[in-house]
């Protein structure tokens, strides 16, 4: 299988660019919805939010079919790599179709639900019903990308993101600029984007992929149970994840009234995402090695592969998060004028060097433990350190005490900290090798 042949660099390089241009998209966005207002950006970033919530049911599908297909491909058993993409295709349609409805019809009454700054709710509402109705977009475009990968095909789901993102680059600006159609542009722009993102991967795994030719067949209610078992979990794990960001934003909506907290958060998570796209990248790569190594019974590849994966993430995320700390006043100055907000913003990315420090092992082992079949572990330390470090430390820190938005990135960082203590505890035990999906 052409996929085994290749290396953690030649997977994560391809999934690396795929995330940065995805994030650059969203950085141009910030940029130009900046030339707006504040408040136009801190409302895109809030929806985004709260259409991160309603979408986690996507996850039980997707998190959960790539450990399904990759251990089957590292058995030689690509047929049912192949069963495992289509439940999930039909699935992630179903759910997607029903949380678009849920958004596009119930959007002013989410953001009232979360209290969200007075000045941010015309935008956000418009934006959330735009995007949110077209959430379904979001469910399938994974299932069609993940199956490319793990089957080696990293650099086709980048052509993908990218085509997309070009074209949103350019009909953000005719939006913006020429119609004048503001947040409601930005958000009709990330629309058509996404359909032609989901066009092109869909194609690409049907061209290049002959996994349905092959014979290998299993009963479909023992491939979507395994599929569940994985994905379940991960789901909730971000669930509780989605949630626990919902209280932190609500907070931070109560630390103003002109959303001056939130959209710093907004403009320092914009930046801070180029620093995790390195971690992301490395710990969907490493994954999708983890899944084939398993699958062939080669347990001591998987932890050397592993821990390889964790040294680069941590060297080169520390690295872009220290320069961003550095220069963050230049960088930020980009986005706006206004002195108090830069300040803010710059000292939220000082916080945010020892955040990725934390996210990037997390990451990494996370999803290694999630492929190789022990899925509830990761949900434990999320239910525990998530709402105890994250959500009570943004209330005790940013409000009792009075660090406002520092306080929140504190506790945000503790809490990514300590989860990835006990994921590579967890790791180092062993437990995951008696996880196999594959018989």
């Amino acid at each position: 299988m052409e996929g085994e042949r290749k290396t953690l660099t030649q997977l994560s390089v391809p999934i690396c660019l795929e995330t940065l241009f995805y994030m650059l998209s969203g950085m141009v966005d910030t940029l130009m919805l900046s030339s707006v207002s504040d408040q136009a950006v801190g409302a895109v970033g809030t929806a985004n939010t709260y259409i991160g919530v309603f979408i986690i049911m996507f996850g039980v599908i997707s998190s959960g079919m790539v450990a399904v297909m990759s251990q089957n491909i590292g058995a030689g058993k690509p047929g049912i790599a192949y069963q495992a993409r289509q439940l999930g295709l039909v699935f992630n349609a179903l759910t997607g179709i029903l949380m678009s409805f849920i958004l596009a019809a119930f959007s002013g009454w989410i953001l009232k639900i979360v209290s969200i700054a007075p000045a941010l709710l015309e935008p956000a509402e418009t934006y959330l019903k735009i995007v949110g109705g077209a959430s379904f977009l979001n469910a399938l475009i994974p299932i069609f990308s993940s199956y490319l990968r793990v089957f080696g095909y990293t650099k086709h789901s980048l052509i993908g993101t990218v085509v997309g993102n070009v074209i949103n680059i350019i009909l953000n600006s005719v939006f913006l600029f020429v119609f004048n159609w503001g947040v409601m542009g930005v958000a009709a722009a990330t629309v058509f984007s996404k359909v032609v993102n989901l066009i092109i991967v869909a194609a690409m795994g049907a061209v290049l992929i002959k996994a349905k030719q092959s014979p290998e067949r299993a009963q479909p209610r023992k491939i979507l149970a395994q599929i569940v078992k994985i994905g379940f979990p991960s789901a909730f794990e971000t669930a509780l994840y989605n949630v626990a960001m919902t209280f932190i934003v609500c907070f931070m909506n109560h630390m103003d009234t002109d959303g001056m907290n939130v959209t710093a958060r907004s403009y320092a998570m914009q930046i801070a995402n180029f620093s995790y796209c390195v971690g992301a990248a490395l710990a969907q790569a490493n994954a999708i090695m983890t899944g084939w190594r398993i699958g062939a019974k080669k347990y001591e590849e998987c932890d050397r592969g592993t821990r390889k994966a964790v040294i680069y993430g941590l060297v080169t995320a520390t690295c872009f998060s220290v320069t961003f700390a550095i220069t963050g006043r230049f960088i930020v100055h980009i986005f706006t004028n206004d002195i108090q907000m830069i300040d803010l913003v710059v000292k939220l990315l000082v916080v945010d060097i020892f955040l990725e420090f934390g996210r990037v092992t997390n990451l990494v082992y996370g999803q290694a433990l999630k492929t190789s079949g022990d899925a509830i572990f990761p949900v434990i330390m999320g239910a525990i350190f998530m709402y105890l470090f994250a959500v009570g430390g943004t209330y005790f820190l940013g409000i009792h005490m009075g660090l406002l938005a520092v306080g929140a990135y504190i506790a945000m960082a503790g809490d990514e900290c300590a989860r990835a203590v006990g994921m590579v505890l967890r790791w180092k035990s062993g437990k995951w090798k008696s996880k196999s999906l594959v018989e």
